[in-house]
Protein backbone atom coordinates (compact mmCIF):
# COMPACT_ATOMS: atom_id res chain seq x y z
CA UNK A 1 0.00 0.00 0.00
CA UNK A 2 1.23 3.36 -0.65
CA UNK A 3 1.94 6.09 1.49
CA UNK A 4 -0.30 8.59 -0.05
CA UNK A 5 -3.46 5.86 0.24
CA UNK A 6 -1.81 5.16 3.89
CA UNK A 7 -2.20 8.51 5.29
CA UNK A 8 -6.05 9.33 3.46
CA UNK A 9 -6.86 6.39 5.48
CA UNK A 10 -5.03 7.63 8.49
CA UNK A 11 -7.51 11.12 8.35
CA UNK A 12 -9.95 10.27 6.63
CA UNK A 13 -10.97 6.38 7.38
CA UNK A 14 -14.42 7.10 8.02
CA UNK A 15 -15.28 8.06 4.33
CA UNK A 16 -12.92 5.52 2.50
CA UNK A 17 -14.89 2.93 0.85
CA UNK A 18 -12.18 0.91 -0.68
CA UNK A 19 -8.46 0.93 -1.86
CA UNK A 20 -6.71 -1.10 -4.93
CA UNK A 21 -3.69 -1.19 -6.11
CA UNK A 22 -3.55 -2.34 -9.85
CA UNK A 23 0.08 -2.57 -11.85
CA UNK A 24 1.53 0.09 -9.37
CA UNK A 25 -1.35 2.36 -9.64
CA UNK A 26 -3.12 3.34 -6.43
CA UNK A 27 -6.75 4.10 -6.14
CA UNK A 28 -9.15 5.51 -3.41
CA UNK A 29 -12.12 5.20 -3.35
CA UNK A 30 -14.20 7.42 -0.96
CA UNK A 31 -17.91 8.63 -0.33
CA UNK A 32 -19.56 11.75 -2.17
CA UNK A 33 -19.48 14.07 1.41
CA UNK A 34 -15.87 13.60 2.27
CA UNK A 35 -14.58 14.69 -1.31
CA UNK A 36 -13.60 18.55 -1.02
CA UNK A 37 -11.94 17.17 2.57
CA UNK A 38 -10.31 15.03 1.03
CA UNK A 39 -9.08 16.77 -2.38
CA UNK A 40 -8.18 19.14 -0.01
CA UNK A 41 -5.99 17.21 2.05
CA UNK A 42 -4.07 15.81 -1.31
CA UNK A 43 -3.34 19.33 -2.38
CA UNK A 44 -2.37 20.57 0.95
CA UNK A 45 -0.52 17.82 3.18
CA UNK A 46 0.44 14.79 0.41
CA UNK A 47 1.69 17.45 -2.77
CA UNK A 48 -0.51 16.15 -5.53
CA UNK A 49 -0.56 19.90 -6.52
CA UNK A 50 -1.51 18.89 -10.16
CA UNK A 51 -5.18 17.72 -10.95
CA UNK A 52 -4.44 16.05 -14.45
CA UNK A 53 -8.39 14.75 -15.25
CA UNK A 54 -11.59 14.53 -13.72
CA UNK A 55 -13.95 11.95 -15.79
CA UNK A 56 -16.80 9.56 -14.95
CA UNK A 57 -18.25 6.19 -16.08
CA UNK A 58 -21.78 5.29 -16.47
CA UNK A 59 -22.43 1.68 -14.99
CA UNK A 60 -25.60 2.13 -16.24
CA UNK A 61 -27.36 -0.79 -14.73
CA UNK A 62 -25.61 -0.78 -11.30
CA UNK A 63 -26.89 1.63 -8.63
CA UNK A 64 -24.97 4.13 -7.79
CA UNK A 65 -25.06 4.34 -11.90
CA UNK A 66 -21.93 6.55 -12.25
CA UNK A 67 -18.53 6.97 -10.85
CA UNK A 68 -16.31 9.91 -10.87
CA UNK A 69 -12.52 9.59 -11.14
CA UNK A 70 -10.00 12.44 -10.46
CA UNK A 71 -6.20 11.62 -11.48
CA UNK A 72 -4.25 13.68 -9.39
CA UNK A 73 -0.42 14.26 -9.10
CA UNK A 74 2.69 15.57 -7.96
CA UNK A 75 4.62 17.98 -9.99
CA UNK A 76 7.52 16.14 -10.73
CA UNK A 77 5.28 12.79 -11.66
CA UNK A 78 6.86 11.12 -9.27
CA UNK A 79 3.81 10.26 -7.31
CA UNK A 80 0.32 9.87 -8.47
CA UNK A 81 -3.26 8.88 -7.04
CA UNK A 82 -6.69 8.32 -8.16
CA UNK A 83 -9.83 9.19 -6.48
CA UNK A 84 -12.94 7.50 -7.16
CA UNK A 85 -16.40 8.21 -5.93
CA UNK A 86 -19.86 6.66 -6.45
CA UNK A 87 -22.71 9.00 -7.77
CA UNK A 88 -26.23 7.82 -8.38
CA UNK A 89 -28.20 9.29 -10.90
CA UNK A 90 -29.75 12.20 -8.73
CA UNK A 91 -27.24 13.37 -6.94
CA UNK A 92 -25.28 16.33 -7.70
CA UNK A 93 -21.25 16.25 -6.81
CA UNK A 94 -19.02 19.11 -4.84
CA UNK A 95 -17.08 21.33 -7.37
CA UNK A 96 -13.06 20.78 -7.10
CA UNK A 97 -13.02 23.97 -8.80
CA UNK A 98 -11.76 26.41 -5.51
CA UNK A 99 -9.45 24.11 -5.12
CA UNK A 100 -7.91 23.24 -8.82
CA UNK A 101 -8.79 25.84 -11.66
CA UNK A 102 -8.30 23.59 -14.23
CA UNK A 103 -11.51 21.60 -12.42
CA UNK A 104 -13.74 24.44 -13.93
CA UNK A 105 -13.62 23.04 -17.79
CA UNK A 106 -13.20 19.05 -16.82
CA UNK A 107 -16.22 19.43 -14.28
CA UNK A 108 -17.78 21.21 -17.23
CA UNK A 109 -17.31 18.49 -19.38
CA UNK A 110 -18.16 15.83 -17.24
CA UNK A 111 -21.97 17.73 -16.92
CA UNK A 112 -22.36 18.14 -20.57
CA UNK A 113 -21.40 15.04 -21.45
CA UNK A 114 -22.90 12.76 -18.61
CA UNK A 115 -25.40 15.03 -17.25
CA UNK A 116 -23.65 14.79 -13.61
CA UNK A 117 -24.32 18.75 -11.72
CA UNK A 118 -21.33 19.82 -9.46
CA UNK A 119 -22.73 22.41 -6.64
CA UNK A 120 -20.94 25.45 -6.13
CA UNK A 121 -19.22 25.56 -9.91
CA UNK A 122 -18.63 29.20 -11.05
CA UNK A 123 -20.01 28.69 -14.62
CA UNK A 124 -21.65 24.99 -14.97
CA UNK A 125 -22.99 25.20 -18.82
CA UNK A 126 -22.46 22.87 -21.52
CA UNK A 127 -19.21 22.74 -23.25
CA UNK A 128 -19.28 21.09 -26.20
CA UNK A 129 -22.58 20.45 -27.18
CA UNK A 130 -24.93 23.49 -27.45
CA UNK A 131 -26.93 25.01 -24.70
CA UNK A 132 -30.77 22.95 -24.49
CA UNK A 133 -29.21 20.15 -25.88
CA UNK A 134 -31.35 17.52 -24.19
CA UNK A 135 -29.42 15.05 -24.33
CA UNK A 136 -26.14 13.66 -22.16
CA UNK A 137 -23.36 11.54 -25.18
CA UNK A 138 -21.65 9.91 -23.15
CA UNK A 139 -24.80 8.14 -21.14
CA UNK A 140 -24.67 4.11 -21.97
CA UNK A 141 -28.38 4.60 -23.38
CA UNK A 142 -27.20 6.78 -26.49
CA UNK A 143 -26.65 5.61 -29.10
CA UNK A 144 -23.84 5.04 -31.35
CA UNK A 145 -25.60 6.66 -34.66
CA UNK A 146 -26.83 9.72 -32.28
CA UNK A 147 -30.40 11.39 -32.20
CA UNK A 148 -32.13 13.07 -35.15
CA UNK A 149 -32.18 16.75 -34.29
CA UNK A 150 -34.64 20.00 -35.91
CA UNK A 151 -31.57 22.02 -35.77
CA UNK A 152 -29.43 21.69 -39.27
CA UNK A 153 -27.63 24.74 -38.54
CA UNK A 154 -26.01 23.06 -35.50
CA UNK A 155 -25.76 19.56 -36.15
CA UNK A 156 -26.62 17.26 -39.27
CA UNK A 157 -29.44 15.40 -40.11
CA UNK A 158 -28.20 12.61 -42.15
CA UNK A 159 -26.04 9.19 -41.24
CA UNK A 160 -24.24 9.72 -38.16
CA UNK A 161 -20.97 9.42 -38.73
CA UNK A 162 -19.85 6.25 -36.68
CA UNK A 163 -22.78 4.31 -38.46
CA UNK A 164 -21.00 1.87 -40.97
CA UNK A 165 -17.90 3.40 -39.62
CA UNK A 166 -14.87 1.89 -39.05
CA UNK A 167 -15.29 0.58 -35.43
CA UNK A 168 -18.17 -2.18 -33.89
CA UNK A 169 -20.11 -2.43 -30.26
CA UNK A 170 -21.79 -4.79 -28.60
CA UNK A 171 -24.27 -2.73 -26.15
CA UNK A 172 -25.80 -6.51 -24.94
CA UNK A 173 -22.35 -7.93 -24.01
CA UNK A 174 -22.63 -9.54 -20.46
CA UNK A 175 -19.34 -7.70 -19.38
CA UNK A 176 -17.80 -3.99 -20.20
CA UNK A 177 -14.92 -5.72 -21.82
CA UNK A 178 -16.55 -7.48 -24.71
CA UNK A 179 -18.71 -4.01 -24.89
CA UNK A 180 -16.19 -1.65 -25.83
CA UNK A 181 -15.99 -0.39 -29.07
CA UNK A 182 -13.15 -1.83 -31.44
CA UNK A 183 -12.23 -2.01 -34.83
CA UNK A 184 -14.22 -4.29 -37.28
CA UNK A 185 -12.58 -7.83 -37.30
CA UNK A 186 -10.97 -7.48 -33.85
CA UNK A 187 -12.52 -9.80 -31.36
Amino acid sequence: MSDLVKKIQEHYGDYVISTKEFRGEHTVVIQKQALKAVMQYCRDHLELVMLLDICSVDHESVDPRFEMVYELSTLDDSKHLRIKLPVSEDDDVDTVSHIWATADWHEREVYDMMGIRFTDHPNLKRILMWEGYPYHPLRKEFPLAGKPTEMPDVAFTGVAPMEGGPFVTSSGASDTVSAEPRAKGES
